[in-house]
């Protein structure tokens, strides 16, 4: 999290030395001026979370360094007044022209620093929030998003780990849609652990009509198929031998022969490769070819399993209530606060694929229109009895019920703070504030 960067205007030596020394202490970056022409030069060259100037200044005056500052540019950072008794009126009326707050002199230093925290709290860029991204709305789904464009349409081969059903192949067809650019180029999808052994040449290579009995037609194999596209192999630790060695050759060549052909046919496709298991630990106890391993290896991604990303739980329970929905002709059912809760909280082992299932089953069983803890986990005495005793308290449920709201309407609005802060009633600061009670994902501004 970045250090939040005050701008202090104050001509008094000790006065501004001290303001500095107690700011430091509170873990704030410091830029401090003694004249409102070396502020107004300075405020708009750096990202300031807060502006605190006093009002009687050599050079002009703090509110009119304000007014300044609104004349240039398009966002003045929050701007707190430092003044006398006796101005107490101006500082007022320039409460309605917009400065954010103002504190009288002598004044409180701790109340000061509070005042200082809220306001920088507040100052939060739109774009830093968290937003809806194409793997998830956590931390790690969106730095994993960041990743692949920068390596989607470079690197020959990817390696995928995570556990089953974590979204392996979620993220392969990420990685095949940035690489693409949106062209219609074929994504070959194969299971290796779900390929026979006696059907593997054929499967991968393809055959030609007559090339054995029952060929009654040529058929391409997945990797003519995947030329110029994607070949995304999940469970590759799960390849035998033999044909581990065929595919590091056809990899070097890119070149294949059908089945019962006379010639090689040319085949070039970006590999995409998934394992839940450890290919090094393979590797060592020899099931899994040490010079393929290196030639996969280039890029590994990691997909974390979703005990550890319990931001995303919500986000994809949503996005599929709504496609299961539409897929089926029928208003989308909703979740209850309470099963919302008992989502985010249950560890998930079987990842992605058992969220969606359970969402599944109890769209089918379920005739509520809003989803109960029961309707979800109706195999889980911890989640399945609502009459539980050991409930949470009143003002832990409300808290959890709050979190999951705010949460749910960054996402919609795309973390955009002003727009969420409209659509639930509250101003920008209130948003923030909640947002740091209850510990919702957000960055601190950056500075420059």
């Amino acid at each position: 999290m970045s250090e939040s960067l005050i701008c202090l205007v104050e001509d008094d030596p000790i006065m501004g030395e001290s303001m500095v020394e107690r700011f430091r202490l509170e873990g704030f970056g410091v830029d401090w001026h003694t004249g409102a022409a070396a502020a107004f030069d300075a405020i708009p060259r750096k990202s300031y979370a807060v502006v605190v100037s006093d009002v009687r200044l050599p050079d002009f005056s703090g509110d009119e360094l304000y007014t300044r500052l609104t004349s240039t540019m398009t966002k003045v950072p929050p701007f707190m007044l430092v003044t006398a008794y006796a101005s107490i009126d101006k500082a007022v009326s320039m409460l309605k022209a917009g400065v954010a707050d103002y504190v009288t002199k002598p004044f409180d230093i701790a109340e000061l620093v509070q005042k200082i925290q809220a306001l920088s709290a507040s100052n939060i860029p739109e774009e830093a929030m968290p937003a809806h991204g194409p793997l998830g709305v956590s931390t790690a789904m969106r730095k994993l998003a960041d990743v692949v464009p920068k390596i989607a349409k470079r690197a020959s081969s990817i390696l995928i780990n995570g556990e089953s059903g974590s979204g392996k192949e979620v993220l392969a067809r990420h990685i095949h849609d940035v690489a693409t650019s949106g062209q219609d180029e074929p994504f070959i999808a194969v299971n290796c652990g779900a390929v026979p052994d006696t059907l593997m040449e054929a499967e991968f290579f393809g055959y030609e009509r007559g090339a054995f009995t029952g060929a009654d037609r040529q058929k391409k194999g997945f990797f003519e198929l995947a030329h110029s596209g994607t070949l995304f192999l999940d469970e590759i630790g799960e390849l035998p031998l033999a044909m581990q060695v065929k595919l590091l050759r056809v990899l070097q060549e890119k070149r294949v022969r059908r089945v019962g052909a006379e010639r090689d046919v040319q085949c070039n496709f970006r590999l995409v490769c998934a394992t839940h298991r450890d290919l090094q630990q393979l590797v060592e106890g020899g099931r899994f070819r040490e010079d393929l391993f290196y030639r996969l290896n280039v890029v590994t991604l990691r997909v974390p399993p979703l005990r550890e990303r319990s931001d995303d739980v919500l986000w994809i329970a949503r996005r599929f209530l709504s496609a299961y929905a539409e897929t089926n002709g029928e208003p989308a059912k909703e979740l209850h606060p309470a099963a919302e809760a008992a989502l985010v909280a249950f560890n998930w082992p079987g990842n992605v694929r058992e969220l969606r299932n359970r969402l599944e089953r109890a769209c089918l069983l379920s005739g509520r229109s809003v989803l109960m803890p029961a309707d979800v986990f109706s195999d889980h005495a911890a989640y399945g009895d609502e009459e539980q005793t050991d409930a949470p308290t009143l003002s832990a449920y409300m808290d959890r019920c709050e979190t999951l709201y705010i949460n749910n309407a960054l996402v919609q609005h795309h973390g955009r703070i002003a727009e969420t802060a409209a659509v639930l009633g509250i101003s920008r600061k209130s948003l923030w504030e909640r947002m740091r009670r209850h510990r919702i994902a957000g960055q601190e501004p950056s500075t420059g």
